[in-house]
């Protein structure tokens, strides 16, 4: 009950994003502790794929906090009150994504990532028909069966205080301008290469006619991560096609 608690409503008072995190995963480990209390075959089945869901939900969060620093890169602030506090920022070199204003108006740097985001969120909140819906829905069946009423009535309620924080984030990221614009010391700037074809050498005419150029704009997300997060968050969506434990 304490982490329920504990973690819905502390969660409300975060700014930094890797904290709110921490606060969450406080309130989940509530749920997996009562599915624990429970005893029976259905709420350690409920246990476990409550654990594996949050495993890659939040897996998914991160990386794509991660991939969300390296696309702001190429940005900088708009306002100079926003740059300074990002430069007052320990560690932002290692960490650009600290604050949860930092991620306002990412949907239009970004909108497939926005959407993978609030997708893994809605996870969190356990909003229908996403995966994170069924792990909350097995462990409060499995709760009211063995009569823990109270218990599960203090898991929805905290659930529903849970929620304003998630979405506070997926409003941040869809509903609201973004602070940044292209870095101008890149915005003039082209990266020139070749396409090098074998047996040949790059000071050939025919080298030479495939010099390719590159902008700002073409610079994309690397596979590693975009593959992670595709990935992840099908299987956060798709789950409902295949229900079962």
């Amino acid at each position: 009950m304490l982490s329920l608690i504990i973690g819905s409503v502390l969660g409300l008072t975060q700014s930094r994003i890797k904290r709110l995190f921490a606060y969450s995963t406080i309130s989940h480990v509530g749920f997996i502790l009562l599915a624990l209390s429970v005893d029976s075959s259905e709420s350690i089945q409920s246990y476990i794929f409550y654990i594996l869901q949050y495993t890659i939900a939040n897996l998914n969060g991160f990386v794509i906090l991660l991939t969300m620093g390296y696309s702001f890169y190429l940005y900088t602030y708009l306002n100079k009150e926003d740059k300074e506090r990002k430069e007052d920022l320990i560690d932002k070199n290692n960490s650009p994504v600290q604050l949860i204003s930092q991620v306002k108006g990412y949907f239009s740097i970004n909108p497939f990532i926005a959407m993978s985001f609030a997708i893994t969120l809605f996870s969190f909140v356990g909003i229908p028909p996403i995966a994170g819906f069924f792990a909350k829905q097995m462990i409060l069946s499995a709760a009211l069966d063995k009569g823990y009423v109270f218990m599960s009535l203090v898991a929805i309620v905290t659930s529903v205080i849970g929620a304003a924080y998630y979405l506070n984030v997926i409003k941040q990221v869809f509903f609201f301008q973004n602070n940044y614009k292209i870095n101008p010391s890149i915005t003039d700037k082209n990266l020139t290469g070749y396409i090098a074809n074998t047996g040949l050498s790059l000071n050939s005419e025919k080298s030479k006619k495939e010099l390719i150029t590159l902008k700002p704009e073409n610079i994309t997300i690397n596979s590693g991560l975009s593959s992670s997060i595709s990935i992840i968050t099908l299987l956060l969506m798709l789950f409902i096609y295949i229900p079962e434990e």
